[in-house]
């Protein structure tokens, strides 16, 4: 009898021998149907759902260690040693999936880079020849729409410069600092208030100073534990909140938070499948971006060889300038 975990162990295995040669061989994901299809083993799914844990036999959840599956008669490996071996398939498929996607994300980095390089002065040579054409086709006719036009373009060229960059030291999205704010209304920037205790919060800090000071600790965690728990009331004497250290007393005083029980062997298994599964997936929408950005789907043109394709692309844009150089010198007559 097989059962879910050892399909699922031979499904992975399966789905991970393509990926597997494809990272190997240096190559990368091409296509979307490439990369988040196929390129992840889709077994994952069906063994880190909540399908691959309702799937098991009994003795898988209990997470006994003694426990073994007869199958025909013999003893069968343990439910643990199944769910270790579909977690390693699934760990080793998932990190040649990263291999792949990170071998992409590179190439289009370096293709973008390029990219910009080669072409960046061409681009910035058309808008500013579509915003010369512009302004000369509205002084030409003085015509409200060709204004507009040429405004337009002009903005094209020189984007506006964002807040920060507007008002460095002075403001940012949120508004004016408290320093700007000051100076602009006249008035001095003052220093934050110096807080006076109450009396009350001056003996709850000296009860819960007695009870819980870290030199009381009898083993490192204790130690350890006090020590985070001072912090938390020296910050709160400093800030004068005697709400929040009756509250800090009435916490010690109902002693540490009880640790809760550990998941057995089998529920750790399950959830190192499903986080599998949740990394998986989210590869599988950083590769889909990728691909269809627009330097994605370029490099996707020519993977073999980018160079010639910006090649073809600077003659283009070579041509467009040509264009509109004459088309300019036309207008100005």
């Amino acid at each position: 009898m097989t059962t879910p975990e050892a399909e699922q162990s031979e499904s992975l295995s399966a789905a991970e021998e393509p990926l597997a040669e494809r990272a190997a061989s240096g190559g990368t994901m091409r296509t979307g149907e490439d990369s988040a299809g196929s390129g992840v083993p889709a077994a994952t799914d069906e063994s880190a759902g909540a399908g691959g844990a309702s799937g098991t036999d009994e003795s898988a959840g209990s997470g006994e260690p003694g426990e073994t599956t007869v199958h025909g008669g013999g003893a069968g490996p343990r439910p643990e040693e199944r769910l270790e071996q579909a977690v390693r398939v699934a760990e080793q498929a998932l990190i040649e999936y990263e291999i792949a996607v990170e071998t992409f994300r590179v190439e289009v980095e370096n293709f973008s880079r390029l990219h910009h390089q080669k072409l960046g002065p061409m681009y910035t040579r058309l808008d500013e020849l579509e915003a010369e054409i512009a302004e000369a086709r509205a002084a030409r006719s003085g015509d409200p729409e060709d204004i507009r036009r040429a405004h337009e373009a002009r903005a094209r060229v020189m984007p506006m410069p964002g807040v920060e960059e507007l008002f460095h030291g002075w403001m940012d999205s949120d508004g004016l600092f408290p320093e700007a704010q000051a100076m602009l209304t006249d008035q001095p920037v003052r220093p934050p208030q110096r807080v006076r205790p109450s009396e009350e919060a001056r003996k709850l800090y000296r009860e819960l100073a007695r009870k819980a000071h870290p030199d009381l600790a009898q083993d490192e965690a204790e130690r350890k534990r006090r020590d985070e728990f001072i912090a938390r009331v020296n910050a709160a004497y400093a800030r004068g909140d005697e709400a929040q250290l009756r509250e800090l007393s009435e916490e010690w005083a109902a002693g540490p938070v009880p640790e809760e029980p550990r998941p057995s062997r089998s529920e750790e298994l399950y959830a190192r499948l499903e986080w599998l599964a949740q990394r998986r997936d989210l590869l599988t929408v950083v590769a889909h971006e990728l691909e269809e950005s627009a330097i994605g789907s370029m490099l996707r043109l020519a993977p073999d060889d980018p160079d010639t394709l910006l090649n073809e692309i600077a003659e283009q844009l070579l041509a467009q300038v040509t264009e509109k150089e004459a088309e300019l010198a036309a207008l100005r007559g």
